[in-house]
């Protein structure tokens, strides 16, 4: 068979085995895995991991934030994603107003349709419910939403029980997914009152202010909603033990239920919120970051299998200018971090170098498990013949050390800096398309597509 590329010599790793092949790929697609494979361009991968391109299911570019609006777009945040082996982003659909959810996803692929250079989904935001909103989320998950976002926090997004209930019931009627941001917002109001009241207004406030019990007590709630309605629910960001626990006692009660991590979670403490100056307000993120202990119980449950992805919640802005401002209010400063590049080479060195989790677990939460719950796979995240040829070669002996200058998102810092790394992606290919090489992008501006999910049945 005459290939158009041929991946040869490199260690495979999926989510479930490791082992030397050569990947043949045709038309965009991995055409079959196997030895001493000749195409028209040939890659040597030898003494490098090879692995199928992550999925970072759960990015916002472009977001608005009060005046704010995050810094990277659909251009520089994607470009930023494949140099750290990302080749297929979620991110969301805000609908404004009495605006339909439909014609707010058109308007959202338009933003990111000729400037995305890896593929993109979306997730669609139900911030109200009423029978109009319900009767419409039939022909979202038709157009391609197969999740839908909820919050049970933040004014003009909240949902109080019987809202969620009938969200749920809803999503449940058409085999979708439902994904919630979980923080009890009566504790946190109080919380935040209370303090702003005793002119308790710096960074360090945010953590105080959103303490365990606020994410452990709402995710309880939720997935009990979840299990009267019967729909499967996904919980991004679980930044706290009490919220792995509860998603595990969910799952072992039999419901699907999922748990998604970030990097700054596996990584960070609230110690950084205790920096000099404004400088507390890079790491204003929510939920906020967590005392020291905190990060290696979620390591744990990822290794256990109880949190099943990791995904970035990369919504990055600006210190100087934005952060930085005097607002004389930790509740004003925009929340969000980036990390939209970093993902996948942090994973490594600290979670399997450290022998936190497996080589397997490592492509399974960052690659495998988002395509999977997404409806994206096996298109995405896998290395079988069919796939589209989204592949990473993996250098894992090249040292780093990261900083916001070696890096490529739209912002003026990383929350990384100074981590040093040991294994970075050397080359990113997108449905077969060289993207980066050897620290070059070297891709198709606009290469990106859309995929309306599921996925796995399209040609």
């Amino acid at each position: 068979m005459n290939f158009d590329l041929v991946i040869h010599g490199g260690t495979l790793v999926t989510a479930s085995e490791i082992f030397i092949s050569d990947i043949g790929i045709v038309d965009g697609k991995i055409a079959v895995l196997g030895r001493g494979l000749r195409g028209k361009q040939m890659i040597d991968a030898s003494g490098k991991l090879v692995l199928p391109g992550a999925v970072d299911p759960h990015v916002h570019l472009e977001m608005p934030q009060g005046t704010a609006v995050s810094s990277d777009n659909f251009e520089t945040g994607t470009i930023a994603a494949a140099y750290g082996g990302t080749t297929t982003i979620i991110d969301f659909v805000e609908p404004e107003g009495e605006q339909k959810l439909v014609e707010a996803l058109r308007l959202r692929q338009g933003q990111a349709n000729g400037r995305a250079v890896i593929d993109f989904g979306l997730h669609m935001t139900i911030a109200k419910v009423n029978a109009d909103t319900l009767a419409q989320i039939p022909e979202a998950f038709n157009a391609g939403c197969f999740s839908f976002k909820t919050y049970t926090i933040y004014d003009g997004f909240y949902l109080d029980d019987n809202e969620m209930l009938e969200a749920l019931s809803a999503v449940r009627a058409v085999n979708g997914l439902l994904i919630v941001h979980a923080e009890n917002r009566h504790i946190v109001d109080r919380l935040q009152k209370q303090f702003l009241a005793a002119d308790k207004t710096g960074p360090r406030y945010h953590p105080r202010s959103r303490p365990s019990i606020v994410e452990g007590t709402a995710i309880n709630r939720v997935l009990a909603l979840a299990e009267i309605a019967g729909c499967p629910i996904y919980v991004v960001h679980v930044s706290t033990q009490a919220g792995a626990k509860a998603v595990q006692a969910a799952q072992e009660r039999g419901q699907i239920a999922y748990g998604e991590t970030c990097p700054q979670y596996l990584l960070l403490t609230d110690a950084e919120y205790e920096r000099p100056g404004r400088e507390g307000a890079k790491y204003i993120c929510s939920p906020p970051l967590r005392p020291k202990g905190n990060p290696q119980a979620l390591w744990d449950s990822l290794a256990e299998l109880h949190l099943n992805s990791v995904g970035t919640d990369h919504c990055p802005f600006f210190y100087q200018g934005t952060k930085d401002l005097d607002y004389n209010d930790f509740t004003q400063i925009p929340n969000g971090l980036p990390g939209i590049e970093s993902r996948l080479a942090l994973l490594y060195s600290y979670g399997v170098r450290q022998n936190r989790i497996s080589l397997n677990r490592w492509v399974e939460v960052c690659c495998t498990a988002p395509a999977k719950i997404f409806a994206l796979y096996p298109r995405k995240g896998s290395l079988m013949p069919g796939a589209d040829a989204d592949i990473v070669i993996f250098d894992h002996e090249r040292e780093v050390t990261i900083t916001a200058d070696m890096l490529h998102e739209n912002v003026d810092y990383t929350p990384y800096e100074g981590f040093s790394l040991r294994g970075y992606p050397q080359i990113t290919l997108v449905r077969g398309q060289i993207m980066v090489q050897d620290g070059e992008f070297v891709g198709p501006q606009g290469w990106g597509k859309f995929l309306s999910r599921p996925y796995a049945g399209q040609s």
